[in-house]
Order: C-alpha cells, then structure tokens, then sequence
C-alpha cells in the first residue's frame, strides 16, 4: 500500500487502512529523522485502544502501552549501535510477549527477523508531504 500525506490529520486515514492489513505483531517503522514514526505511532496506539499518552522512546529505547487486546512495545534503536546492544535490552522477549511490536530504526536488528513474519512501513518526508510504503 502507499499513501502521500499533507497534513497531520492525514495520518488518521493511513491507521484506517493499515489496521485492517495488521496480521503480525511485528511492525518496522523505516523513515528519516522527523518524518513522523512517532506521530504515526500515536495515531495507531490511540486507534487500538489505549488511552495511554504516547511519546518517542528516543532515550529510554522502548516505551510499553496498554491495549484491549495486549502490551505493545514501542522501540527506537537509533541510538544502539549493534545486535548485543539490541539483544541487551531483552528485545526476544518482548517480540514473544507482545500484542504488537512497533520498531522505530530497526535496521541494526532487520537481519535477526529472518524467517519471522512481520509488517514494514518506510516514511519519507520530501518537505512538502510524507510518501508512505506499508507492507
């Protein structure tokens, strides 16, 4: 699927139509800096159900929300520099343990999720609007 947003309100229609296509509890979030993983993530967590406020895990590297339907994890590993660090932070056991999984720069962890099923979503931002991939 792919989207091109304008304005914030936007995202809401992105979550309309993701939320439906959501069949793993894992989800990548992929994009440049400030090119709304986060904000994204608010919409979703908040169509899901949890009245939980939702902010970027930037400095604690996962912030953990409740839902109707189970935990879910929100990661950034921007800062983790490479697989021990992420393994360190007990990453497998909130993958087994979550209703949904939602990695902010999972790109120093992609190669570990070989053989698991999971949902990727690349967030581009150009300036003027945001180009979506989800898949």
């Amino acid at each position: 699927m792919q989207f091109n947003i304008k304005n914030i309100n936007d995202w809401q229609n992105v979550v309309d139509s993701i939320l439906p296509e959501l069949k793993h509890n894992i989800l990548l979030l992929k994009g440049n800096l400030g090119a709304g993983k986060t904000t994204f993530t608010q919409f979703l967590i908040k169509n899901l159900g949890s009245k939980d406020e939702v902010n970027s895990p930037t400095y604690s590297i996962v912030n953990e929300y409740n839902s109707p339907k189970g935990k879910i994890y929100h990661f950034d590993l921007y800062r983790l520099k490479n697989i021990e660090e992420v393994y360190d932070i007990g990453i497998e056991e909130y993958l087994d343990n979550a209703f949904l999984c939602i990695i902010e720069w999972p790109e120093v962890y992609e190669d570990e999720l070989y053989g698991l099923n999971y949902h990727s979503m690349s967030i581009n931002n150009t300036g003027e609007n945001r180009e979506i991939t989800f898949d």
